[in-house]
């Protein structure tokens, strides 16, 4: 994204220009925006504990950016600010979440991943943004993130008030719940920050009690290496066995934590006609699912959020949904069609889905 140069502008109305700012984003799709401070110490020490235990995995890359995740003016430097916006995504008509995990012969793909790819979507609305920005004052610094490099993005979010870090570690919002997008524009402009939000959880623990896998070890603590969300997308090679079988018809993320809060009952409907599900992905059959050709995935996944797990993890993931599946044959020939596929991965994970139908 391009950054401009330093400001350079005479004295402003920082109040008024925060105010258009937020005015300016929902004109642009955005649900809502806010203005947070660089402050994150205590985050700092919450991320340097998560990774300590090794709760990240994988993800090698939450450590690999030292303190620039936690300290923004380290990533960008002359950030004095940083302007969250989150955008929902669940468009209307997408079938009920409940109904897909109930059928079994179908395969759930988190909520946010049905449609288009909103990081390329999210990044332009930014860019106009700073562009509406630059038209009332000038040349400023910036630089616009949508999971584009280490950042905290639910503290900010928090920090600007776009809502709080519930349990399960997702922002949710008071007036509409947790189904949304963050991104942040990071700038030298000194306005005024927005009051951070705060907590409404209280004591209640559904998130916890409902997560298939049990990866919400304690309130506000993820161990993302019992996560379905990172061990469908993030995870490459085998999932532990002992994982499988909890993870039921989910194929791509998880949402389970989200669907079960109090606070989803508010959850708003996307504006965004490009989230709109695609190639009925909002509950299309396992088998069918099952048997794309390699090319066949690329050109139905392109510029969606799915191709992130590559068509190895695709068939892995769908191999294990299938052994959770209820016996049948045209379940079983479609595993034995992929017995002997030239991935190692993808032939362990059917053969652990066969040896699962063959015990019943």
């Amino acid at each position: 994204m391009t950054v401009m140069s330093s400001s350079s502008a005479l004295a402003h109305d920082y109040a008024a220009l925060a105010a258009d700012i937020k005015r300016w984003a929902r004109e642009l799709g955005f649900a809502d925006a806010g203005i947070a401070g660089i402050e994150l110490g205590e985050d700092e020490q919450h991320l340097q504990r998560w990774l300590d235990d090794g709760h990240h995995g994988e993800m090698d890359y939450m450590a690999r950016h030292g303190t620039k995740r936690s300290r923004p003016a380290e990533l960008e430097p002359g950030t004095l600010r940083v302007i969250s916006v989150r955008m929902d995504y669940i468009p209307p008509g997408t079938r009920n979440a409940w109904a897909v995990l109930e059928d079994a012969d179908a395969g759930y793909v988190a909520r946010y991943a049905l449609g288009r790819d909103y990081h390329k979507l999210m990044r332009n609305r930014l860019q106009k943004l700073a562009e509406r920005i630059h038209a009332q004052v000038g040349d400023f610094g910036y630089r616009a993130y949508v999971d584009s490099a280490p950042v905290l993005e639910k503290a900010l979010g928090r920090n600007a008030g776009l809502g709080w870090i519930g349990k399960h570690t997702v922002l949710i919002n008071r007036s509409a719940g947790s189904y949304f997008f963050l991104g942040e524009l990071y700038t030298d402009l000194p306005l005024p920050v927005d009051e951070a939000a705060t907590a409404h959880c209280g004591t209640c623990r559904r998130c916890i009690d409902i997560c298939p896998t049990q990866a919400i070890v304690a309130p506000y603590r993820l161990d993302a290496r019992r996560c379905i969300s990172y061990l469908t997308i993030e995870l490459k090679g085998s999932i532990p066995e002992a994982l499988r079988a909890p993870m039921g018809n989910r194929i791509f993320g998880c949402d389970d934590c989200q669907l079960i809060c109090p606070w989803n009952k508010f959850a708003r409907d996307a504006a965004e006609p490009d989230f709109a599900p695609r190639h009925s992905l909002d509950g299309a059959r396992l088998v069918e699912l099952f048997a794309w050709s390699e090319e066949e995935f690329l050109r139905r996944t392109e510029g969606m959020a799915i191709r992130r797990t590559g068509y190895e993890g695709w068939l892995r993931n769908i191999a294990v949904a299938l052994g959770n599946a209820p016996d049948s044959s045209e379940v079983i020939d479609a595993l034995r069609s992929r017995a002997a596929h030239p991935s190692e991965v993808v032939r362990e994970h059917v053969a652990w889905a066969l040896a699962r139908h063959q015990a019943t």
